[in-house]
Parts: structure tokens; C-alpha cells; sequence
């Protein structure tokens, strides 16, 4: 993109985004044609903290994109536009981002980019399908307390068994002394 001067509001509105764009973890392009101003009141609600959804001008929001190093998402910048910077759980705010789709057919996901790739409508639709941080952080915790009550009982079986061949032995040894 050539460097272009711009006025003073538009330099800002460029430097927001870039920030934007550099402290989220992922984003989301989505078009929001036919969206109320009470939908999108709802849809950012629905995202939860840490995710901000933002409508911009699309010459703004790619020189932003591309100042920063996001790059592949020149494409995507069509017709109205809004971003959604995510600085928490990626998942959380896709599975947000594709229920409220489901529901409102005017939001329309276009595309994304996270960890310096762009990502595809299917790739953003793979992430809702994971589970959130949490529930897997759950699983974790509930597998290594399985394996480690599974060590302890493999461990404290031997001791178990001396200790059962110990009493018959001296069972036996009663039997036969009597």
C-alpha cells in the first residue's frame, strides 16, 4: 500500500487499530450488513470480556492490519466490515461469534488471523467446535489425578500382597504347630 497522508482523525483512527490489532491474540473479519444497532449491542455482549467488536473503514483497517505485520486479510476488507479483536479465549469468542451467526443470518464470518496466520471460515468454525480453556484444563487435571491414583494402588498393591502371603504363611505355620 502506498504511504499515503492522512488527516489528523484518520492518522488516529490508523493508530487505534494498529494497537488493536497488535495486542489480540486472534481476530475475526465478519460483514454485518442488515445488523441492528441493537443486534450488534447483543453480539458484543454475548462475546464476553476481553473481545471487542469494532466496525471500521476498510482503507483504514488494512493500512492499520498491514502496519503491524497481519497480513492476508486484504481480501477480506469488503463491503461493510467489522473486527473482532480477541484478547482472551479465541475459542469462546468464535463458538460466540458462530451462535450469534446462526441466530442473525445478516452476520456473516469472513475470515480471521491468529499466531501470524490468516484463517479461513471452515479454520474459525474448527475452533468453535474445541472445547473452552477451561474444560480442557479440567479434563488435564482430572487424567493426571486418575494416573496418579492408578500409581498409588500399583505401588501399594505389592505391599498388599506381602502383607496377605504374610498372614497365611503364619496361618499355615499355626495350622501345622498345633
Amino acid at each position: 500500500m502506498a504511504d499515503r497522508e492522512y488527516p489528523a482523525g484518520k492518522t488516529t483512527a490508523i493508530a487505534e487499530l494498529a494497537d488493536e490489532f497488535s495486542s489480540a491474540t486472534a481476530t475475526v473479519l465478519t460483514e454485518y450488513r442488515g445488523l441492528s444497532v441493537a443486534d450488534l449491542r447483543e453480539l458484543r455482549r454475548s462475546l464476553g470480556e476481553g473481545t471487542q467488536y469494532r466496525v471500521a473503514k476498510n482503507t483504514l483497517a488494512k493500512r492499520a492490519a498491514n502496519q503491524v505485520g497481519v497480513s492476508g486479510l486484504d481480501d477480506l476488507f469488503v463491503g461493510p466490515t467489522a473486527i473482532t479483536f480477541i484478547k482472551g479465549d479465541p475459542v469462546e469468542a468464535a463458538k460466540g461469534l458462530r451462535a450469534f451467526a446462526k441466530s442473525h443470518d445478516a452476520l456473516v464470518i469472513k475470515g480471521g488471523f491468529m499466531e501470524g496466520k490468516t484463517l479461513s471460515v471452515d479454520e474459525i468454525n474448527k475452533l468453535a467446535d474445541l472445547e473452552s480453556r477451561e474444560v480442557l484444563l479440567a479434563k488435564l487435571a482430572g487424567a493426571l489425578k486418575a494416573t496418579a491414583q492408578k500409581a498409588v494402588a500399583v505401588v501399594a498393591a505389592p505391599a498388599g500382597q506381602v502383607a496377605r502371603l504374610g498372614a497365611a504363611l503364619q496361618d499355615k505355620k499355626a495350622a501345622a504347630g498345633e
